[in-house]
């Protein structure tokens, strides 16, 4: 059997495992899988011992194919979805002055959450949202929720159903109207938050169920930014975080802190210096610091070491290329 059909069912076997294990867990096939503090231990010598074994091979000139590259990342990734273990997180001064902001807001207070991303973006975003809902809920805050992407709303749905079905907000009975409203998706994106600023009703005629305006009771009598205690916007892009921040704070004095994905972060940095914006969150590490500064610890948490664990083989495997550059260079001269 030559190599590259090893090869090929190798790759197959590992393809049909993790299908399996994701149609399981899917169906509750095997109940909750959790490999042991010891267990996860001996994981993480294997895939040292792994790398070592790609090292000595790359030095005695046998540098490894892509696909184990490939292979390396996706076991980083996916195995410690199943580890006991936890990563330690530090609040970012960011975080922190986010978590000042929520504090300083008195329950009854009206908060909005604007959800301006998709589906490509929730894996960052989405953790974020739901700790937003367990402070605001648990605080007594009123929220409501809108979105300047088509598909905002339906993430905010979701992340409502998640935080809604634990026992501890069953038994607060938040009602639907009265604690949290969701306005739905409007097309326009600033000209949207512009209207708004002046008139919600005007862009708002129903809400994402089609319920009249006026006939929902927690916004009924809010006309625009001036009844609007705090916002939150959670965004992965254009019409974002920059054009909340351009009209309704610089224009209306709107009160806001932000969610962005990693890539997105470092260009509101300024905003936050200057005091436009009241904190921010940012990419995974931000949803994962958010959740350890409220005590909520979720997905956030939970994927900080799936991408610790994959950041931490691609430093390996930087170090491994460059072994095998220069021992290329060595004997080319």
């Amino acid at each position: 059997m030559s190599r590259r059909i090893i090869e090929i069912l190798v790759m197959a076997s590992i393809l049909a495992v993790t299908l399996m294990i994701y149609i399981g867990r899917r169906n509750d096939w095997f109940g909750i899988i959790e490999l042991s503090t010891g267990a996860s231990i001996v994981v993480i010598l294997l895939l040292t011992a792994g790398l070592g074994w790609v090292m000595v091979r790359t030095i005695q000139g046998h540098p490894a194919e892509r696909r184990m590259v490939f292979l390396f990342i996706g076991i980083a990734i996916t195995v410690p979805f199943f580890m006991s273990l936890t990563q330690k997180m530090s609040v970012s001064p960011e975080t922190t002055e986010l978590m000042n902001g929520l504090e300083a807001l008195p329950p009854g207070s009206r908060v909005l959450v604007t959800f301006d991303y998709d589906p490509a973006s929730a894996p960052e975003l989405q953790p974020m949202a739901e700790s937003f809902f367990r402070y605001a809920f648990d605080h007594r805050f009123k929220v409501i929720i809108m979105g300047l992407w088509p598909q905002g709303p339906t993430q905010a749905n979701q992340a409502l159903a998640v935080v809604l079905a634990d026992e501890k907000y069953k038994a607060m009975n938040l009602q639907y109207g009265i604690d949290y409203v969701n306005l739905g998706f409007q097309s326009g994106n600033e000209f949207v938050i512009q209207r708004i600023g002046s008139d919600f009703q005007s862009m708002f005629r129903v809400d994402f169920s089609g319920t009249p305006y006026d006939q929902i009771p927690l916004v009924k009598n809010i006309k625009n930014f001036s009844n609007i205690d705090y916002s939150f916007n959670l965004s992965a892009g254009y019409p974002g975080t920059r054009e909340w921040v351009l009209i309704a704070v610089d224009r209306y004095g709107l009160k806001m802190g932000a969610g962005n994905t990693a890539v997105q972060t470092t260009g509101m940095y300024p905003y936050v210096r200057s005091g436009q914006l009241i904190g921010i969150l940012g990419g995974m590490n931000g949803a994962a610091e958010f959740e350890e500064a409220t005590g909520y610890l979720g997905k956030g948490t939970r994927f900080m070491l799936s991408q610790s664990f994959a950041h931490m083989i691609i430093i390996v495997f930087i170090l491994i290329g460059n072994v095998a550059y220069f021992m290329h260079e060595r004997k080319r001269k």
